[in-house]
């Protein structure tokens, strides 16, 4: 899918011109890096439960990336990324097939339980037919002994088959609860790895979106802010991306718990969150001041430097739901008013500043 032999296989000369234009092959390899990054945000949203090993991989492949390394390691590089896409898509087929394969069996359950309900209702059913023919024959009898034994013998077969009946139904609707309880238990363990964004912890994009919805469906009254780290592209450049990465969870686990049990906090992708405030503007607006200056400050992290304090700043933008409002032209005005407070704060400084500890 993705290959670094495509853009080794250049035309004759480019090596020259590269040569005089030293920052050419490193903004390639940069670029390659976020590509690679994006695969991984994609194949996370395709599938979180076989993501893991994928995204360990392409961090570990972007980490040696270098303008310097040899072609030979260049090509051998852009074989390990396409083992890598292959062995996550092979996982993620079987990961797949194999939830086909329960809800068959689950299917297959229900049908037999149906079977079994049903075999059970013939056979009582005869039994009462038996029963009940019994029972009008006793008004051919004239000795009261006969009829009294008649009886008493009828009625206890018609206890003997309620009896047996109700055990056998329970039996069976016990058997069923229990096969519908576990793939209950793998459904919503499927969810919830489904919900929450595999590097940070917080809920993941598909989950907030739906969150959205449902608060435009009731409709509600609430708000989304829209957070972007400043500067983390040059986190990345100067630190690497393990420690981007990091800085990531740390910044989530800040942003969490700034925020309210009822506030909706996910990742929205690369360095943005997105938040859901159930109150108005005003509000949302008070909020978000306070949680600015929550979550940034001084960051200390590993980098390739050793240990390293960051300065973080973060831009935030608001956008309140009104009646009519779509979820993408919601967010539209949230990132819009989000890019706003960007530009006005590189007016005041020049992204994120790096001191060492």
């Amino acid at each position: 899918m993705i290959s670094l032999k495509k853009y080794l296989d250049l035309p004759s000369g480019f090596y020259e011109q590269a040569a005089d234009k030293p920052g050419l092959l490193a903004i390639a390899m940069q670029e390659y890096a976020v590509t690679l990054e994006a695969v991984g945000n994609c194949c996370a949203e395709a599938c979180p439960v076989t993501v893991d090993a994928l995204n360990q991989e392409l961090v570990d492949l972007r980490c040696v990336l270098s303008p310097s390394m040899e072609s030979g390691k260049l090509s051998d590089a852009g074989a390990r990324v396409r083992h890598y896409l292959t062995e996550w898509g092979r996982a993620t087929a079987r990961h797949y097939q194999d939830k086909a394969t329960e809800v068959k069996e689950l299917l297959l359950a229900v049908a037999r339980t149906a079977e079994s309900v049903s075999a059970r209702d013939e056979r009582c059913a005869g039994q009462m037919n038996e029963v009940t023919d019994r029972l009008r024959a006793i008004a051919s009898l004239e000795d009261l002994t006969e009829i009294r034994a008649s009886i008493k013998k009828s009625t206890n077969e018609l206890k003997a088959s309620i009896e047996r009946m109700t055990a056998e139904g329970n039996a069976v609707l016990e058997a069923l609860r229990q096969q519908v309880s576990t793939y209950q238990a793998k459904l919503d363990e499927a969810e919830a790895i489904a919900s929450r964004d595999p590097l940070t912890g917080l809920s993941s994009r598909l989950y907030v979106e739906g969150q959205i919805e449902r608060r435009i469906a009731l409709p509600a009254l609430f708000c989304v802010a829209l957070i972007d780290i400043d500067g983390f592209k040059r986190v990345n450049d100067e630190h690497g991306h393990l420690t981007g990465d990091e800085l990531l969870k740390q910044f989530a686990t800040e942003l969490r718990s700034a925020c309210r049990a009822t506030d909706v906090v996910g990742r929205w992708g690369g360095d943005e969150f997105l938040l859901i405030f159930e109150c108005g503007l005003a509000e949302a607006q008070t909020r978000a001041e306070r949680l600015r200056k929550w979550i940034c400050g001084g960051y200390i992290l590993e980098g390739r430097r050793g240990e390293t304090r960051m300065e973080v700043g973060a831009s935030i933008g608001l956008a309140e739901h009104s009646n009519g409002l779509s979820m993408s032209e919601l967010l539209e005005r949230a990132d819009a008013a989000m890019y706003a407070e960007k530009q006005n704060a590189r007016r005041k400084k020049n992204g994120t500043t790096l001191v060492p500890v």
